[in-house]
């Protein structure tokens, strides 16, 4: 029996260690070692006061029908009206035979997708819709001006040498300097024309102006095989009842039935190495160090730690990978009585709440980056959401600076503000009860060393019983279905006895990433 040690219990991790025990379960011995004392990673849900936050947002969505059946294994989608659609006489599609959500816990609901953007006190729809409400709150000299701008990005194209052109050639400068410059400076901490044009070619795959049109046209005149939506651009999700993190605990669950080993407290703080094979690890368990063997390894680990923790590595491979640059991430949870916006959508909401997931804050006067509104992810994340709402409010920082160091009542009270200054709240007393997480590592950046990736990628390629996989297992900025993919593919390998790493490492680097999903998946 080969013995497999996975690094992380996130959904990478998590992932390859439920396939590997189900499809060959009398071969491997799995066990996953987790840094921290939660499972799921940055799709944990954080449990407080009767309430739940979901760190980041995560809209379950895939174009891979391998993932969505997946997803309805562990978790079948709703086949009953879910507690706010009772409530209200929301009608959905639902799928026949699937469990009531009102009577079990192991369910995925349908949800609908809605986003908009702050800027300069007023809401736009996110992404950018052809609304006259848009024009209108543009103002006509901005359409003028971003309508001009635009055609001049369709005939002038600039060099995609950094993430700045990326955006001009698809939305126009002034479209760009209004909705993406300020907010993607927020979210890195750099300019956009210090970052990789390949970020946005990850994340905004096939959005543009152009398709933004195309989908208003869609939807006026829809086709019956039109399958395709762009990323940002689905208007319904699935989402596990009580957030991300519940599905990822029911995953650990039934990876501990089939006999796998989930360690929790236990940091991966070096890699021994030999003969181009990972060896063993060297684990801290509350401030005691032992190591682990294996016969091969899944990390999911920083790569920035698993080449900087391993020995006799490249002087120069070792100081590329120490470079690889990150964001880290704050959310400050707060519950309220009610929320100073008013729903003017026709979309029926408990206690007429806008019935946004995420409110993206383009505005530069205010550090807050997103708010997310958990009453819309569900309302069995929230304890009485008839009657309060629980949001959460996301900032963008580096570990260790000032905002990362504030103490939580500082933080809070900041949080508190700048709510009050947008017009959000009304009053800090409007707040009934908070709460903070930070989160390390969170977003996988495209700067600095970043350059040398390709580099780093072919030496840790070397080691024939080392995959690496998820989002900060390749430092690249995955969506959790890719993560899962990619654990998809490494299992493929370690069964099969596939030597090359190319498929592992080729997730989620297509020029054209399309959500999708047919009539026979739903």
């Amino acid at each position: 029996m080969e013995n497999i040690i996975i690094i992380g219990a996130g959904p990478a991790g998590l992932t390859a260690a439920y396939e590997l025990l189900k499809q060959a379960p009398d071969k491997y011995k799995v066990t996953i070692l987790e840094e921290s004392g939660s499972i799921g990673g940055i799709s944990r849900t954080v449990r407080y006061g009767g309430n739940r936050m979901d760190i980041g947002g995560h809209r379950f969505f895939s174009k891979d029908q391998d993932v969505t059946r997946w997803w309805d294994e562990i978790m079948p989608t709703q086949g009953k009206p879910s507690f706010d659609d009772i409530k209200l006489g929301r009608e959905k599609k639902l799928k026949n035979g699937g469990p009531d959500p009102e009577k079990t816990d192991e369910v995925m609901l349908v949800r609908n997708r809605v986003s908009r953007i702050y800027y300069k006190h007023k809401f736009f729809d996110y992404p950018i819709s052809m609304k006259p409400q848009t024009f209108k709150n543009m103002g006509f000299s901005s359409t003028v001006k971003s309508g001009c701008s635009y055609i001049k990005s369709c005939v002038v194209k600039k060099p995609e040498d950094s993430l700045e052109n990326f955006y001009i050639n698809r939305f126009g400068k002034t479209l760009y300097s209004m909705f993406f410059e300020g907010y993607t400076e927020k979210l890195w901490g750099r300019h956009p024309r210090e970052i990789s044009a390949e970020w946005g070619a990850q994340r905004v795959k096939g959005l543009s102006i152009l398709a933004i049109i195309k989908d208003v046209f869609s939807k006026i005149a829809p086709k019956k095989d039109n399958a395709h939506k762009e990323t940002s651009l689905i208007e319904e999700f699935f989402y596990p009842k009580f957030g991300p993190g519940h599905l990822w605990e029911t995953v650990a669950h039934h990876i501990e039935e089939m006999g796998g080993t989930i360690l929790k407290n236990h940091e991966v703080k070096k890699i021994h190495t030999e003969n181009n094979r990972v060896t063993s690890l060297t684990v801290d368990c509350d401030g005691t160090q032992k190591e682990i063997s294996g016969d091969i390894f899944i990390s999911s680990m920083p790569v920035k730690d698993l080449v900087t923790g391993m020995n006799d590595v490249p002087q120069n491979i070792n100081e590329w990978a120490a470079g690889l640059p990150y964001r880290d991430f704050v959310t400050v949870g707060l519950l309220v009585d009610k929320l100073n916006l008013k729903n003017e959508t026709k979309i029926k909401t408990l206690g007429n709440i806008v019935p946004d997931c995420w409110i993206y804050v383009q505005d530069t006067g205010v550090k807050l980056g997103r708010i997310q509104i958990f009453n819309n992810w569900s309302p069995y994340m929230v304890s009485d959401p008839e009657h309060t709402v629980w949001i959460g409010l996301e900032y963008f920082c580096s570990e260790g600076d000032k905002f990362w160091n504030m103490s939580d009542t500082d933080c809070i009270k900041m949080a508190v503000n700048e709510l009050v200054s947008m017009g959000v709240i009304n009053s800090a007393a409007d707040v009934k009860d908070s709460h903070r997480e930070k989160v390390k590592k969170a977003y996988p950046a495209y700067f600095d060393t970043y350059d040398h990736m390709n580099e780093i990628t072919e030496y840790l390629c070397k080691f024939d019983n080392l995959y690496c996989v998820g989002r900060n297992g390749q430092h690249r900025y995955n969506n959790m279905d890719h993560s899962m993919v990619t654990a998809f593919e490494t299992v493929k390998n370690i069964t099969q006895g596939i030597t090359s790493k190319d498929n592992i490492w080729n997730v989620n680097t297509e020029k054209e990433y399309h959500e999708e999903k047919s009539e026979s998946a739903q």
